[in-house]
C-alpha cells in the first residue's frame, strides 16, 4: 500500500531530530493519513503502532470502489488511464443511456379489428313486402329505360366540390330521376352542395362509401344503364317468388351481394354486421332455415372435398401441416391415427375423419352459429379478421363469417338461460368467460330464430328507396335455351368490382323481353322519399329524345368465374369452408 510506507519512515526521522522536530514532522505528515485517524497524540510511537492497523481495514473497501469519483485525488496517475475502463460497468455508466429514448416495448396484444362501414338504416332489406316493393321499383325503372335512361359519364369524370363540368347537367338529370336530387334544385353546371348531397345519397343506396367523393366505384355505378338496373330489380324479385320464410318478431337476414348480416327485431334492424360471404367459384347458396344453437369453442370437421382437393396435396409437400394446424385424424371409434401411417400419395385419407381442435387459430374461430340445412353451411367467427375491413368481401368457401360475432351471439341468446342458472343471461361477459375456459360448449336457443340467406342485387325498401349491389355471382343474366349459345351478361359488374378482361365481343343472344307496363303505371309518379321533395317520375320529367338519347347498349362480355388453382399448387386453407358440424 503506497500510503503506508511513508507513514513508517517519517516517525523514524522524528527520533533522529528529536523533541520539537518530531512534533513538527507529525503535523506535516498528518494530512497524508487517512481521514478516519483521530488527532495526533503526543507520543508518535503509539501512532506508529496504531496507524498500520487502522489503515489496513479501510483499504479493502477502497478496492470495492463504493465511491469511484474521489479516486483521482488519491492516486491520479493510474486513474487517468484506468478510470474510463473501470467506470463502464458501474452504475453511473449504465445510467448514461437512460437519457436516450427507451427501447420500444413489443406489445403482445392483438391489433384492433377494423370493420368496413355499413349502412345504419333501420329499415330491413328483406321483409314480407320486399317482393311487392321491388316489383314496383322495377316498373319505374322500366319507364326510365323506355324514356332513354341517362347519359354515360366520361371516364375521366371526377369533379370536386365547386368544380364546373359539361357532364354535370347529365349527372343532375340522373340523380333527379332516382330521387337523390330534389326536383326543385336549381340547374347548374357546378358540383354545388346540393349535388354533393345527392351523390352521397346515391352512394349510400349502392353500398359505397358515402363521402360525396367521386371515384372509380361511384363512376362505374352511375354508368350502369337503366335497363340493366331494371333487370336487376326484376331478377331479384323473381328469386323471392315462392318463398315461405316466416319472418316473425325476430329474424336474421343475410343479403349475399351486400355481404352483411341484419338482426331484425319488431320490424327494425337492431344491428347490421359486416360479413364475408362465398367467392364466385364457391358461392353461398340461398337458404331459409332456423338458428338453433350457438357453439362456443367449436371444433371443425374437414369436409371430404377439402381433404381430397387441398389436404392431401398439401401433406405431400408439407408432412407437418396437420400437426401445425392441430388437425387430428380419427379412425373408426374415434381412435386417433398417426399421419405418418397414411399413404398421402393415394386418396385413402378421405376414409378418415379430420378434425381441427378448438382454439384461436381454429378455422371457425371461437363462435359458430348452428343453422341446420341441406347445404351444411353456417355462420361463424374467423381468425382472419382483416377481411372485415374491405369493401369487397367475397372470400369464403360458402359459409358466412360474421364480424363482431360475439355480440351477434349475445343477441341470439336473449331469453336463453345463462351459465349461472335461472335468472342469469348470456351477455358479452358471460360469452367471453365461457370461451376462456377453453372447452367446447353448445348453447341451445330457447326459441329458434328464423334466418334467410337471399341474393338481391336490386331491392326496394318500404320507404320507396331503391338499392343496388353488384351481381357478383352473375345470376341476373337470363338463362339461355339448352341448344343455344349461352348469352353473356350485359354488365359483368355494376360498381364495386372492376370488370374482368374479356376476348373480342360477340353478339349477345336475345334476352327475355320485359313485360309491358299498363298506362296507369307509366304515368304514376315515383314514391316520395323521406325528408326530400317528391321525386319526379318519368311522366313529370320527360326526357326529350334530342336532349337525352338512349345510351348505347354496352358490348356483351362473357363472365367466367375465377379458376381454381391446380391440384399441385393448393391454396392454403382459409376459414369458412363448407363442412359439417365438428
Amino acid at each position: 500500500m503506497p500510503n503506508v510506507i511513508p507513514a513508517l519512515r517519517r516517525p523514524r526521522r522524528a527520533r533522529l531530530i528529536g523533541g520539537t522536530g518530531a512534533a513538527l514532522a507529525l503535523l506535516l505528515a498528518a494530512p497524508l493519513r487517512a481521514e478516519s485517524v483521530p488527532d495526533p497524540q503526543p507520543d508518535s510511537r503509539i501512532n506508529l503502532r496504531i496507524e498500520p492497523k487502522a489503515e489496513a481495514t479501510p483499504e479493502p473497501k477502497r478496492e470495492l470502489r463504493a465511491d469511484p469519483k474521489p479516486e483521482p485525488k488519491v492516486d491520479p496517475k493510474p486513474d487517468s488511464k484506468s478510470a474510463p475502463k473501470l467506470e463502464r460497468p458501474t452504475a453511473d455508466t449504465v445510467a448514461v443511456p437512460a437519457d436516450a429514448p427507451p427501447a420500444k416495448k413489443v406489445s403482445r396484444e392483438l391489433p384492433p379489428v377494423v370493420y368496413a362501414r355499413v349502412s345504419e338504416d333501420p329499415l330491413p332489406s328483406y321483409t314480407a313486402q320486399t317482393f311487392v316493393d321491388t316489383m314496383r321499383a322495377a316498373e319505374r325503372y322500366q319507364v326510365y329505360a323506355e324514356a332513354g335512361g341517362w347519359k354515360t359519364l366520361p371516364a375521366d369524370f371526377a369533379p370536386k366540390p365547386g368544380d364546373s363540368h359539361a357532364a354535370i347537367p347529365s349527372l343532375r338529370h340522373h340523380l333527379t330521376l332516382t330521387g337523390d336530387l330534389p326536383a326543385d334544385a336549381p340547374p347548374s353546371d357546378r358540383f354545388d352542395p346540393p349535388l354533393v348531397a345527392a351523390v352521397k345519397s346515391f352512394q349510400a343506396r349502392h353500398g359505397l362509401p358515402d363521402a360525396g367523393i367521386f371515384g372509380r366505384l361511384t363512376l362505374n355505378a352511375l354508368n350502369v344503364p337503366a335497363d340493366v338496373r331494371q333487370r336487376q330489380l326484376r331478377a331479384s324479385a323473381q328469386r323471392l317468388m315462392g318463398s315461405s320464410f316466416g319472418f316473425g318478431e325476430r329474424y336474421v337476414t343475410v343479403n349475399i351481394p351486400s355481404a352483411t348480416v341484419e338482426a331484425v327485431e319488431n320490424g327494425a334492424v337492431t344491428r347490421r354486421y359486416v360479413a364475408v360471404v362465398g367467392s364466385p367459384d364457391k358461392q353461398t347458396p340461398a337458404v331459409e332455415t332456423r338458428i338453433t344453437d350457438v357453439n362456443l369453442n367449436p371444433t371443425w370437421t374437414v369436409p371430404v372435398s377439402v381433404i381430397k382437393n387441398e389436404i392431401i396435396p398439401t401433406m405431400r409437400k408439407n408432412p407437418g401441416y396437420l400437426a401445425k394446424n392441430r388437425i387430428r385424424i380419427l379412425g373408426p371409434g374415434g381412435v386417433e391415427v398417426d399421419p405418418n401411417a397414411i399413404d398421402w400419395n393415394t386418396q385413402k385419407a378421405t376414409n378418415y375423419t379430420l378434425r381441427q381442435d378448438s382454439g384461436l387459430d381454429n378455422s371457425l374461430g371461437q363462435v359458430r352459429i348452428d343453422m341446420p340445412n341441406r347445404h351444411a353451411i353456417y355462420m361463424h367467427d374467423t381468425p382472419s379478421k382483416s377481411l372485415f375491413a374491405g369493401s369487397v368481401r367475397f372470400h369464403s368457401h360458402g359459409c358466412v363469417r360474421v364480424g363482431q360475432v360475439k355480440e351477434f351471439a349475445a343477441w341470439l341468446l336473449q331469453g336463453t338461460e345463462g351459465p349461472n342458472g335461472p335468472g342469469s343471461a348470456w351477455g358479452p361477459i358471460e360469452i367471453e368467460t365461457a370461451i376462456a375456459v377453453g372447452e367446447r360448449r353448445d348453447v341451445k336457443l330457447v326459441k329458434p330464430t328464423p334466418v334467410a340467406f337471399v341474393y338481391m342485387t336490386g331491392y326496394a325498401t318500404s320507404d320507396g328507396w331503391v338499392h343496388f349491389r353488384d351481381d357478383i355471382y352473375g345470376l341476373d343474366t337470363p338463362p339461355a335455351p339448352a341448344a343455344a349459345t349461352p348469352p353473356a351478361p350485359d354488365v359483368t359488374t355494376t360498381g364495386a368490382i372492376t370488370p374482368r378482361a374479356a376476348p373480342a365481343p360477340r353478339p349477345a343472344a336475345p334476352g327475355v323481353a320485359p313485360r309491358p307496363l299498363p298506362p296507369t303505371a307509366q304515368a304514376a309518379p315515383i314514391k316520395p322519399m323521406p325528408a326530400k321533395p317528391a321525386p319526379v317520375g318519368a311522366a313529370a320529367v320527360p326526357a326529350p329524345a334530342t336532349a337525352l338519347p338512349a345510351p348505347p347498349k354496352p358490348q356483351a362480355r362473357k363472365a367466367a368465374p375465377p379458376a381454381r388453382g391446380p391440384e399441385s399448387e393448393p391454396v392454403p386453407m382459409p376459414p369458412g369452408f363448407v363442412g359439417g358440424r365438428g
